[in-house]
C-alpha cells in the first residue's frame, strides 16, 4: 500500500488543525478548489490521482501536519492527525517540572 494513504476525516481534521479553508489548502498544494472538495467528500480513503494526493499530503507536512496511520503506535489505534512538534517547543507541559 501506498504510504500516502489519507482518509477524508484526516483531510477535514487536518485542515482544522491549521484553521485552513478549502481554497488556501488548495493553493499550498496547488490544485484546485474544486479537487480538495471533491477529496473531502470521499468514502473512507481518498481515492484519486497519486500526483494530487502527494500534493496534498505534502502540503500538510510542510504546514505541521502529521497523518496517523491505523497502523502506527497510538494509545488507542486508529487513524487520526496531529500537529507536529517544533523544534522550539517543549517536550510535554510537565517536562522538567
Amino acid at each position: 500500500m501506498l504510504d500516502i494513504m489519507i482518509t477524508a476525516s484526516q483531510l477535514r481534521a487536518a485542515r482544522a488543525l491549521l484553521k485552513l479553508d478549502q481554497r488556501q489548502l488548495a493553493a499550498l498544494a496547488g490544485l484546485s478548489v474544486p479537487t480538495i472538495q471533491r477529496m473531502e467528500t470521499s468514502d473512507d480513503v481518498i481515492r484519486g490521482q497519486v500526483d494530487s494526493l502527494m500534493k496534498v499530503v505534502g502540503a500538510l507536512d510542510a504546514a505541521g501536519i502529521e497523518l496517523i496511520y491505523d497502523d502506527a503506535d497510538s494509545l488507542r489505534g486508529g487513524r487520526g492527525v496531529r500537529l507536529k512538534r517544533s523544534a522550539a517547543s517543549p517536550a510535554s507541559p510537565t517536562q522538567g517540572k
